[in-house]
């Protein structure tokens, strides 16, 4: 489409699709995954849970946002292109949910040749096998089973939760049907139940725990009610995930809601997944009960729910079934010295995981914990492991009379129950806890660690793409910058300053700090590389994040394509913006990759005539991480460093085993497959091994 003024005719204007059917096509990169033959067989089974897992946040948090728009607007003027966005959502998701259902029973299948079976049903026991059930079912469940009977006073909505699922049980006796509800308790007991051998098999078998619940049915119920049959059927409830709608909604509409409304668009029910088996009265009977409208979703599927609980599928078969372990490789820059400190004042160091080890980051805090020429630390939390070392060496840092400040974000989504416990927690140590700027979430990527030297201080900062989440860092790709380097440790701690005092802007020269200059910075260097390709000079950009669809970013990378720039995109999720031959995305490199790390750095490399300028940014290019966090973006000025990152870059750019095209129709075909096979996640690893083993031979 262009648009015409007199006798010139404009440009081609930019084609953008809605983020959430862009981010279903991510999720089908992940069910590929589950599909690949090359991924062991095992973790295809951990891809479904991933899948599932993805699926549920995605209902949580889009689908709800779609959904509350069409509940918000102006009946007077119907917008009807959210309606038609959730028909096209539904749709996807149901291409996607039967897509899963094949994928799962040829995994089963290809299992079962392996000596695994997953058993469908407690009716495929032996004799031996539901004698052995009985007796696990009073040791190891029947402790944390209490139904709820779904009496007319019950407010059965409020008494589920969507971290759980659900057996509904209808126990009928004559004309009278008496509906109860039995939560699975998949944290509390093992959801994949190993059986006994059936005599001279050699085929290891596993029950579902929902499955072991059917088996006892009659023992749950038979001590409190009459009936002449029984049934039960598995079902999962979605709920919106927002807390705070002033975040997502425009003021003036918030203004106009009732109180009701308000408190009607929180929390409720999105999406209810059940067996497709369940009988009709039953449907009716949870539809009716959880009070779900047209807007909602009801899916029908397979009998299993909360499939998430596959990403943990245990491997009792060869170790072939399962990704080979990569070595963790240690970093030569720390080890060489005894003092973490040492190692950063030397020169700055760059580490990548999780391919790098993050030890060295917990090393350097509890090195700091007790150090005595250690005054102060400053960090951000967003998300934290469970018995976290990070949260240990604060602690200990504490109790050492260090100045321990630290900033937790409570909104960061689906852990704001376990931040306020931290908060709590720290607060109890004497650790001063900081909740930052009400409007603005704190995603930045921080530590800063404040030393007396010689006569004066000096300050060592971490500067990164990911969380201080121990876990994670071991399948999360994710850069942290260690530097000493005085002007950008100076400017880190004004940017604790900021999130402390909000009205005290930093005077930034290198750092790129949202919500304050990163999208004036972002444009500088996008027209900087629009000038250089204008004036007949090399320009280029490569850009990896996890989302891109803030609107006048890309329109801004289409007017940079349109002027000569070489432009590479690698997009893990969500792009509202895809190339076409016929717009301004012609002759965009647009890639996605999907692997067994999940890719979560995000790193800037632009051209800049010959000498490239290179950044890691805790931010993806979205609105909300542009102008409504506080997100933070590093330059690297090594030159071995900004090296390493452009060729790790360039690797991703080059992949053509797990790299996918996104295009227009968003059909995610690989990458051409022909030449020397690239596959980025193993590539980088051995890159990364050889760099340290020539550091190593160096010393």
């Amino acid at each position: 489409m262009t648009k015409q003024s007199g006798n010139t005719t404009a440009q081609p204007e930019p084609v953008f699709i809605p983020r959430e059917l862009s981010w279903l096509s991510f999720n089908a990169r992940v069910l590929q995954e589950a599909e690949d033959p090359i991924t062991p067989l095992i973790e295809r089974m951990r891809f479904l849970g991933i899948f599932s897992s993805n699926m549920d946040e995605f209902f949580r948090v889009r689908v709800a946002d779609v959904r509350r728009q069409m509940m918000l607007s102006n009946s007077d003027a119907p917008d009807t292109s959210n309606e038609l966005l959730l028909t096209d959502i539904q749709d996807k998701v149901n291409k996607l949910n039967k897509k899963f259902d094949q994928i799962y029973k040829r995994i089963k299948k290809e299992l079962k040749a392996k000596h695994i079976e997953l058993l469908t049903s407690h009716t495929q026991l032996d004799v031996a096998q539901k004698e052995w059930l009985d007796d696990y079912y009073v040791d190891n469940i029947r402790p944390y089973i209490s139904p709820i009977i779904a009496h007319d006073s019950l407010d059965l909505e409020a008494s589920l939760s969507d971290d759980e699922f659900y057996l509904a049980v209808a126990m009928t006796r004559g004309a009278r049907t008496t509906f109860a509800v039995v939560q699975v308790p998949a944290q509390d007991t093992d959801r994949f139940i190993l059986l006994p051998k059936k005599e001279d098999s050699t085929v290891k078998q596993f029950l579902l725990l929902e499955d072991a619940l059917k088996h006892s049915l009659n023992d749950i119920f038979k001590v409190a009610f009459e009936y002449d049959s029984i049934s039960a059927y598995s079902f999962k409830m979605t709920r919106d995930a927002e807390l705070d709608l002033s975040n997502e909604i425009d003021e003036s509409l918030l203004a106009k809601m009732s109180s009701g409304l308000k408190k009607r668009l929180s929390a409720e029910p999105v999406r209810l997944v059940y067996d497709e088996e369940m009988p009709e009265g039953m449907v009716k009977f949870l539809k009716h009960r959880l009070h779900f409208t047209s807007y909602d979703s009801l899916n029908p599927s397979g009998p299993t729910r909360n499939f998430r609980d596959f990403i943990g599928f245990p491997n009792v078969g060869h170790h072939s079934l399962e990704f080979n372990k990569l070595p963790i490789i240690a970093s030569s820059a720390f080890d060489r010295h005894d003092s973490a400190f040492d190692a950063i004042a030397e020169r700055d160091i760059l580490l990548y995981y999780p391919y790098h080890s993050f030890n060295h980051f917990t090393e350097l805090l509890r090195q700091a914990s007790f150090d005595p020429k250690v005054t102060e630390i400053c960090i951000n939390i967003y998300r934290v492991a469970s018995n976290s070392k990070v949260l240990g060496a604060l602690a200990d840092a504490a109790r050492n009379g260090k100045k321990v400040t630290v900033v937790v974000e409570l909104h960061a989504r689906f852990d704001e129950q376990n931040n306020v416990k931290v908060s709590r927690e720290l607060q109890t140590l004497g650790i001063q806890v900081e909740f930052g700027i009400p409007s603005l979430k704190i995603h930045s990527k921080l530590c800063l660690i404040t030393r007396k030297e010689g006569r004066g201080i000096k300050r060592y900062a971490h500067i990164g793409t990911g969380n201080f989440h121990e876990r994670n860092a071991k399948i999360y790709t994710d850069y942290s910058l260690y530097t000493a380097h005085d002007e950008i440790t100076s400017e880190v701690a004004q940017v604790f300053q900021f999130i402390k005092y909000s009205y005290r802007h930093p005077k930034l020269k290198h750092l790129i700090l949202s919500p304050i200059n990163s999208r004036s910075r972002f444009n500088e260097l996008i027209d900087r590389e629009i000038e250089l390709a204008k004036a007949g000079r090399p320009a280029s950009m490569k850009i990896k994040v996890n989302n891109l669809v803030d609107k006048q970013l890309s329109e801004k990378l289409c007017e940079a394509n349109l002027a000569g720039v070489d432009i590479k995109l690698v997009i893990r999720g969500m792009t509202s913006l895809t190339p076409n031959l016929a717009n301004s995305t012609k002759g965009m490199q647009f890639t996605s990759i999907v692997d067994r790390f999940l890719e979560h750095a995000r790193v800037l490399v632009f051209g800049n005539d010959g000498d490239p300028q290179v950044f890691i940014t805790s931010g993806d290019w979205m609105s909300r991480n542009i102008d409504r966090r506080v997100e933070v973006g590093t330059p690297i000025y090594d030159a071995q460093l900004k090296q390493q990152i452009i060729d790790v870059l360039d690797i991703h750019i080059s992949d053509n085993v797990k790299a996918r095209i996104i295009d227009a129709n968003q059909s995610n075909h690989y990458v051409d497959h022909s030449g020397k096979k690239v596959r980025a996640q193993i590539a980088i690893h051995n890159y990364l091994q050889g760099l340290e083993e020539n550091l190593e031979d160096a010393d």
